[in-house]
């Protein structure tokens, strides 16, 4: 029952493998944007704490959504193990996620970079569409729709591609990415706990590496 880490700038991929392994191992992903849209509405002591702190249009404070993690990793139980997705990305939080597994008494398994060259990402991203039917991902050149505007899955005509695919907005969130979210290469790196995988490879290659580093957890 691992507990795993995906590290990698926006549009590495970690998403896609993040499903697999949900479908494949049977984890669970802890997505810090879904726990928070599930607390606003939960009635609980915690969810009026990030409804009342979300209405005011602030942002929730790194001990809330800690608390959120707490919460799901005490009162219930993922036979595959959890995926932690969009948590930590600083190296505060990086520090609180630690304190927490020791606290509760669950390991942090892995941490597993997907590591991608800049080009190459600004090319995948600024390229993708998906179908706004099944969610279905395409790319202009790398993998289009057999028939122009019609969904090889559905069939389905509702083409869409994020606001921030963009290589202005890629810029941004690179920036991000590297100022906030990368020193924990080195951090987890320095705790022996880091692995990488080739995120250009097929999709299947990098989860069969992905695999790999959890078999060996």
């Amino acid at each position: 029952m691992p507990n795993i880490i995906l590290l990698g700038p926006p549009g590495a991929g970690k998403g896609t493998q993040a499903k697999r392994l949900v479908d494949e191992r049977g984890m669970v992903q802890l997505s810090t944007g879904d726990m928070l849209r599930e607390a606003k509405t939960s009635g609980t002591e915690m969810g009026r704490r990030v409804a009342d702190v979300m209405d005011k249009g602030h942002l929730v404070t790194d001990d809330i959504v800690i608390g959120l993690i707490e919460e799901r990793l005490v009162n219930e139980h993922a036979a595959g193990g959890y995926i932690f997705d969009g948590f930590p990305r600083t190296l505060t939080q990086a520090d609180a996620l630690g304190e927490l597994m020791a606290r509760i008494g669950q390991p942090l398994d892995a941490v597993v970079e997907i590591k991608v060259d800049d080009e190459v990402l600004k090319d995948r991203i600024v390229g993708r569409y998906t179908c706004g039917t099944c969610g279905a991902v395409y790319h202009d050149t790398n993998r289009p729709t057999k028939v122009a505007g019609t969904c090889d899955a559905c069939g389905g005509h509702d083409m869409k591609r994020r606001a921030d695919d963009t290589e202005e907005a890629l810029r941004t969130r690179m920036l991000a990415y590297y100022r906030d979210t990368s020193p924990l290469i080195g951090y987890y790196y320095a705790k022996h706990q880091l692995s990488s995988v080739d995120g250009l490879a097929e999709m299947d290659a990098v989860g069969a590496a992905i695999s790999s580093v959890l078999d060996k957890a």
